[in-house]
């Protein structure tokens, strides 16, 4: 009898859980249909949750919201929804696309410096710090309690205890090794620390998939530092070290720095509740003279992406900006993993007899991203372009340089995870001057690369095409 009640048991229970999986498997496909996802990303969830519903239902729950995620939709929107404006400030396409979602137009005025080293950026951080009167706001992915992070944490706390309202954000997941200990001092100082969705919280769906992967530093409104690298001696420090990751980042003044802190504004109050007035128009910069013979010097347009801007202007204008191209295309980015709507326009752009250079570390820090690269940087170098694999250190700066005329840098990753779900933001640097300074970046980064040459074999090109179709969930 009891061995009869067991048979049963375990026929009952394996008959439950075959019925469960398929009803969730059913609810989640519907679910996913609904979702504005791109066709590939959409296909690789659904072969996912069909194929392995056990597996692919808890994984979409923690990681598969996109901008329809509750949480998310609590955060006011950074972009109001305005009409273009009649007389955009540049004779522009991409300019015109942004400002019909809303994007601020480009601002003049603007003093830009390239910081092409970590010991650069880590001495503007300083200064700009330092220079602070009012407010210096802090958010970024990554910070440690090393040496390069603990002296940006010590500037910020001489700060606070000199009356200067400092505001800290860390993104959770990026900063889980930080010990919550090492901003007691900030804290007592009068300064302020908080974390971007934290994970140990109810309800937990989504948190671990829309993260706040924006880095700035900016004091009163009036200067700032942005770009790709992190707080840490991995990026920055006072020293030069070989094993230090090769990245770039931007220091501006002006009108685009009350952009830059807008944005972070808008952050803050999402986390803390904590509205923050705008700082003092009194306290803006002085406009910089335009360089003689360059209407455009000094003008920078302040891009965000992620759940809180309606649409994805960074990465349409970025596909607009590939297709108006004239002469160049060159991109730098730790990792390569497109969607097939921007590695066709870049095919497309080779294949029209523009310069596409997509320049890559020969070994990141994710080897799963570097395996699922393979079948679009093949495609790439087929069709003409010149992939070049960096060697000397992990390289980790996001820049795409346009013809002669514009560079964007910033913090967003040539992937589906920073094109349509993290918290990202980009300057657009209108200045000839600049796009000369990172076009000359990219050919020192250049002499210390190897070319591309693909492995051959069938099979290998057959398991880098089958990786391909999840590729969208990286």
């Amino acid at each position: 009898m009891e061995g009869i009640l067991t048979r049963a048991y375990y026929w009952l229970s394996a008959e439950l859980t075959t019925i469960l999986g398929f009803v969730l498997g059913v609810v989640f496909v519907a679910y996913i249909l609904r979702q504005k996802r791109s066709p590939a990303s959409t296909l690789a969830w659904l072969m996912v949750v069909v194929l392995t519903p056990y597996v692919g239902v808890p994984l979409y729950i923690l990681f598969g919201g996109r901008k329809v995620n509750r949480m998310a939709a609590g955060k006011a929107p950074v972009y109001s929804a305005v009409a273009p404006r009649t007389a955009p400030a540049l004779d522009s396409n991409a300019e015109r696309l942004l400002r019909s979602y809303g994007v601020p137009e480009a601002s003049g005025g603007n003093v830009v410096d390239v910081l092409e080293t970590g010991e650069e950026a880590f001495g503007r951080m300083l200064e700009v710090i330092s220079n602070a009167r009012e407010t210096v706001h802090v958010t970024t992915f990554i910070l440690a309690g090393d040496e390069a992070g603990g002296a940006i944490l010590g500037a910020l706390t001489r700060k606070a205890a000199e009356g200067v309202r400092v505001r800290l954000l860390l993104d959770d997941v990026g900063s889980w090794r930080l010990r919550r200990r090492e901003l007691a001092p900030l804290v007592a100082a009068g300064g302020k620390a908080a974390f971007f969705m934290p994970m140990l919280h109810l309800p937990f769906r989504g948190r671990a998939n829309l993260r706040n992967h924006r880095k700035l530093v900016i004091a009163d409104g009036r200067e700032a530092v942005a770009g790709g690298m992190n707080l840490t001696s991995d990026y920055i420090g006072p020293l030069p070290d070989p094993d230090r990751w090769r990245d770039l980042a931007v220091s501006v003044a002006g009108p685009a720095a009350a952009d830059l802190d807008a944005l972070f504004r808008s952050d803050w109050k999402f986390v803390t509740g904590e509205s923050v007035p705008a700082p003092r128009p009194s306290r803006a910069l002085v406009p910089a003279p335009t360089p003689a013979g360059n209407a455009e010097g000094g003008r920078v347009q302040v891009v965000a992406s992620g759940p809180d801007v309606d649409g994805d202007p960074l990465y349409e204008s970025i596909l607009s900006l590939i297709f108006f191209a004239r002469r160049r295309v060159w991109i730098v980015t730790p990792y390569f993993v497109p969607d097939e709507m921007l590695l066709r326009s870049l095919v497309l752009a080779t294949r029209r007899g523009i310069d596409v250079r997509l320049v890559i570390p020969r070994r990141s820090n994710h080897p799963i991203t570097d395996y699922a690269r393979e079948a679009y940087i093949r495609e790439l170098h087929e069709a003409g372009a010149e992939v070049l694999l960096y060697r000397p250190s992990m390289l980790h700066a996001k820049v795409i340089l346009f013809d002669d005329r514009l560079v964007a840098v910033g913090s967003a990753n040539m992937d589906n995870r920073s094109m349509f779900l993290n918290y990202e933001v980009a300057l657009y640097l209108f200045d000839e001057a600049r796009a000369a300074d990172v076009a000359r970046w990219i050919e020192l980064l250049s002499a210390g690369c190897t070319v591309y040459e693909p492995r051959p074999g069938g099979l290998r090109e057959i398991a880098e095409n089958v990786v391909r179709l999840f590729a969208p969930l990286l």
